[in-house]
């Protein structure tokens, strides 16, 4: 159980965050530069921000969970990433800094008109919603079951509100150079921590490697790759080389969140090699807890269940009781430091993209239409930490949302935290295509895709393909489809639905924040 020394540990850990949210405001940036860092981040530390932001608390538990279910096939995921970011670094990365906004979105308003823009901005922060507010509850679940016993009901909401309020403090505090410099730190904590816990892992089995891969082999547990056609599994050969680039160009190219760290490099060359840079370190990474819910599996399988009674979610809880059980004190605080590193991380990273999406496509047109002034830049700056606050508490309040519908789907957490964020994946990829590749394309057809791509997804859910397929099918009807290929299905729709309108005529470039006097 957990001691006073592991909460001490974990206390200090998120003071040191804080901490460095602190300094990070001592810079005073404001108006763009506070969402760009004034594009002067190094590129390593824009690669292992990338890295953090994509390890969430989804990655944390869901992890090893995938490797204790199933075999090491999610780390097709990566390789896909690598294809992904060569595309987003040749054909995204230009223009969008050529677009000179400090939101993605900025480059479609240029491209079909400001409500345009506006619409892909709405739409991004639907899905942010839904994607954080997911992991969100994720990183509840383990503190629920650390400080109260039980990860349900009000203690679940009180891990929610505390660990979403420590984010939004220091990223309020220093906007997207705290965010980097923060995930930094979180990359080491969390990396540090799983290697340690595989470390002592390995010693609890207690065979050799030789008994241990003949017994994973025998198992199908380091099975890496798939190449069956099957379309309910997300991780085969196929599944990556399709559906899982395309959720990965639109992740690095259409979704402020994790786009807006490339955008603080100097120029589009750096911010590529800075995202090809994440993937790579991402690889072992990976590794590292796939790994681990593979030995968890191995030292069940030798010395019986971790726990007598799991949680009524099954195996979701595994690597928590693991933690809890055989953890040496102020390490097992360090390895919940960790998880709160990896929640931390995308979470700050959220509220900033968030925030600058709504500054930069929503405020600045609206204002701009209403014939108003721009606002300064130290105006314009408190406004957005205002607006950091208010989509905290909404996704606060989504996460509360999130245990009954993960429950409900049968998914893993990890296939659910990547599903949730297709919704708007699909649209937003169909319409940054259009304005890319194509001279097509307006401001009714973008808001038409992205309504299409949100809808496919829908229909394309477990539970709505269960109600519509067997009517149509009868006994021929087939399974639902795995994430991957309904992204592939949806953005497939959304780029023909783009694509139907004709050329928009040329736009103006969209306000920025008034210059500094």
């Amino acid at each position: 159980m957990f001691t006073a020394v592991d909460w001490l540990v974990v206390v200090g850990y998120l003071g040191l965050v804080v901490a460095i949210g602190a300094v990070a405001s001592r810079r005073h940036e404001h108006g763009d530069d506070f969402f760009l860092a004034g594009r002067s981040m190094p590129v390593w530390a824009v690669a292992v921000s990338t890295l953090a932001t994509a390890v969430s608390a989804a990655t944390f538990i869901g992890g090893p969970q995938q490797g204790f279910r199933g075999d090491l096939s999610y780390l097709t995921f990566k390789f896909a990433g690598l294809a992904a970011f060569i595309i987003v670094g040749f054909v995204f990365l230009p223009a969008i800094f050529r677009a000179g906004t400090p939101s993605v979105y900025g480059l479609i308003a240029q491209r079909f008109g400001t409500s345009a823009g506006g619409s892909a901005a709405a739409m991004f922060g639907i899905g942010r919603l839904l994607a954080s507010g997911a992991r969100l509850f994720m990183t509840a679940i383990p503190f629920s079951l650390v400080a109260f016993g039980d990860a349900s009901g009000g203690s679940l909401a009180v891990a929610i509100v505390l660990v979403a309020a420590a984010a939004c403090v220091y990223t309020v505090l220093g906007g997207v150079r705290a965010v980097i410099w923060t995930d930094v730190l979180q990359a080491c904590v969390l990396v540090g921590t799983v290697a340690a816990a595989v470390g002592l892992l390995w010693v609890k089995v207690d065979t050799s490697p030789a008994e241990a891969l003949e017994q994973l082999g025998s198992a199908g547990k380091l099975r890496m790759i798939d190449w069956s056609l099957s379309w309910t599994n997300p991780y085969t050969v196929w599944g990556a080389a399709i559906g899982m680039t395309l959720f990965l160009v639109a992740a690095y190219g259409t979704d402020q969140d994790l786009a807006q760290r490339l955008l603080t490099c100097r120029t589009p060359r750096k911010a590529a090699w800075a995202g090809i840079l994440s993937n790579l370190i991402g690889w072992p990474v990976t590794f590292l807890f796939l790994g681990l819910g593979v030995l968890l599996w191995l030292e069940t399988q030798k010395h019986g269940p971790i726990v007598s009674n799991l949680a009524p979610e099954g195996d979701r809880d595994v690597f928590l009781h693991f933690i809890l059980r055989d953890m040496p004190m102020g390490l097992r605080g360090l390895m919940m430091a960790g998880l709160f590193a990896a929640a931390m991380s995308s979470l700050d990273s959220a509220l900033n993209a968030l925030a600058a999406s709504t500054t930069s496509d929503i405020v600045r047109p609206w204002r701009a239409a209403k014939g108003l002034a721009a606002m300064s830049p130290g105006r314009e700056t408190v406004m957005a930490r205002w607006m950091i606050a208010g989509w905290a508490a909404a996704l606060t309040l989504f996460a509360l949302l999130c245990a009954y519908w993960q429950t409900a789907s049968g998914e893993t957490l990890l296939d659910f935290a990547l599903g949730v964020m297709v919704f708007a994946y699909a649209g937003l990829l169909g319409v940054f295509l259009t304005a890319l590749l194509t001279r097509r394309g307006n401001a009714r057809s973008a808001a038409a895709a992205l309504i299409v791509g949100l809808l496919v997804v829908l229909a394309l859910q477990p539970f709505a393909w269960n109600w519509w397929m067997p009517r149509i099918a009868g006994e021929n009807a087939i399974a639902p489809p795995a994430f991957p290929w309904r992204m592939t299905i949806a953005s497939a729709a959304a780029f023909a639905a783009c694509l139907l309108g004709r050329r928009a005529a040329p736009n103006t470039i969209i306000p920025s924040a008034a210059p500094a006097a």
